[in-house]
């Protein structure tokens, strides 16, 4: 790894807030000053202000070259692998109150326990308040013989924060000007108890010892440097290494594309999927996590799935929603007053029977995914709008929902026409307040409904 000297890092530090082509193009050429070092470590910082912002306020901490800084986790989803790790491992008492929040008993509690529950939400603050108290005294107990390893290191950003809720964190990867900078950058972050190695993950994990949480992010790029998406296709395959991980860990976390099925992820390992994660931000899917453990019991079990949109987070049983969409045995409500959209981790998750259950809204249509209620439905995982109209196809019904709108966001589910060409059908500009819907109602009718957002 190239050390900024004193003339580069001057450099940096006088002019990280402004453009950097335009800085590449107009620099003065210095005697000392490393120009592209100098560019990468603007650019990084850059990003980082928004994407890694504990980072950036960081003094002393080195980025790569731009690509990589594009392609690391951000800081949110970073934290949320953290929040997973600890209350994982968290004590016996935690561990009952996550899996349930809808009062639903852990069948690994004795009678003479209480059954406890909670919320998705309340559990992560659990973890969220381990996280934020690592070096309190209480937390050192709590951490005291927990090790992890990440066996796909890369920039270290997923490795920063899950190591600071371990006494021992060993980071893995093959590539030595990024183990170089990764030793660099966690000593600036202060984490003492991160080690470094420079080697192949599969061979380290194959002779290391046993520990209580193993991390990897395969790399999802081919030998010819094209994208791939399969687990079997991606560096290292973890179908391979199930066994192996299973015995020298606890519990493993692997990190997939949110391109995947989930459901098709989960009998790839055959049974040992503790958890699902499904993780998105600004309402994007970014991040697929499995959680891998050992089978507690002789019958397979269905995995516990999460679904996370920055602070909307709910978590269900998948064993109780098996069949995604129960069109028909809820009719629509006759009063139509409020329409719901969920977020993207919903959306990939596929539960819209249990949102229809839980927030006590009604799906729209087959294939739709959309909500309708009679009444505001609080805290729901997503956007709601209040309808002020709904109309089908024709002139006459076209005319009365536009009530001469001259612009309108748009967006369709399970409709014949894309939104680009029910824009121009409609001639409206994008935009503005009103909020147009086009979607199949049960019965299988095509309608439009003119919303506004709450």
């Amino acid at each position: 790894m190239t050390i900024m000297n004193d003339e580069t890092r001057e450099f940096v530090a006088m002019h990280r807030n402004e453009d950097v082509r335009e800085l590449a193009l107009k620099a003065k050429r210095v005697e000392g000053l490393d120009l592209p070092l100098a560019l990468d470590q603007i650019a990084g910082w850059q990003i980082a202000r928004k994407k890694l912002p504990q980072w950036a306020s960081c003094e002393g901490i080195v980025y790569p070259p731009h690509i990589s800084m594009e392609q690391c986790s951000s800081q949110f989803t970073a934290q949320y692998k953290s929040e997973i790790a600890q209350t994982l491992l968290a004590p016996a008492a935690t561990v009952r109150a996550r899996v349930s929040d809808s009062g639903e008993s852990d069948n690994q509690t004795t009678k003479s326990e209480p059954q406890l529950s909670d919320s998705a939400e309340s559990v992560m603050q659990t973890a969220k308040s381990a996280f934020q108290l690592s070096d309190s005294p209480e937390s050192d107990t709590l951490v005291a013989r927990s090790s992890m390893v990440d066996l796909t290191g890369g920039f270290g950003v997923d490795f920063s924060y899950l190591a600071r809720g371990f006494s021992q964190a060993t980071y893995v990867e093959r590539q030595r000007h990024l183990c170089d900078l990764a030793e660099h950058n966690m000593a600036a972050l202060g984490l003492d108890q991160a080690r470094i190695v420079c080697g192949d993950g599969v061979e380290y994990l194959r002779q290391m010892g046993p520990v209580d949480f193993i991390y990897l992010d395969p790399a999802r790029r081919d030998e010819h440097g094209s994208r791939t998406y399969a687990i079997e296709d991606c560096t290292p395959n973890v179908l391979e290494l199930r066994d192996l991980l299973l015995a020298k860990s606890q519990y493993t976390l692997v990190k997939l594309s949110p391109m995947l099925d989930w459901r098709k992820a989960v009998a790839d390992f055959d049974g040992t999927v503790r958890e699902v994660h499904i993780v998105a931000t600004g309402n994007e899917c970014k991040e697929l996590l499995l959680v891998l453990g050992q089978q507690m019991h002789e019958e397979p079990s269905a995995p516990r799935v999460f679904c996370v949109n920055d602070n909307q987070r709910i978590d269900y049983d998948s064993a109780a929603y098996t069949q995604g969409l129960r069109i028909g045995g809820k009719p629509l409500p006759e009063v139509k007053n409020y329409l719901y959209e969920p977020n993207a981790s919903i959306m990939k998750a596929g539960c819209f029977d249990l949102v229809e259950e839980r927030f006590g809204v009604t799906q729209v249509g087959p294939s739709s995914h959309l909500f309708v209620s009679a009444t505001p439905v609080a805290d729901f995982p997503g956007r709601g709008f209040a309808i002020e109209a709904i109309g089908g196809m024709n002139k006459k019904d076209i005319k009365r929902l536009l009530n001469g709108t001259k612009q309108a966001n748009i967006a369709v589910r399970n409709f014949p026409l894309t939104a680009p060409q029910l824009r121009k059908k409609l001639k409206l500009a994008d935009g503005g307040p009103v909020y147009l819907f086009g979607t199949t109602m049960q019965g299988c009718d095509h309608v439009l409904l003119r919303t506004s957002k709450i």
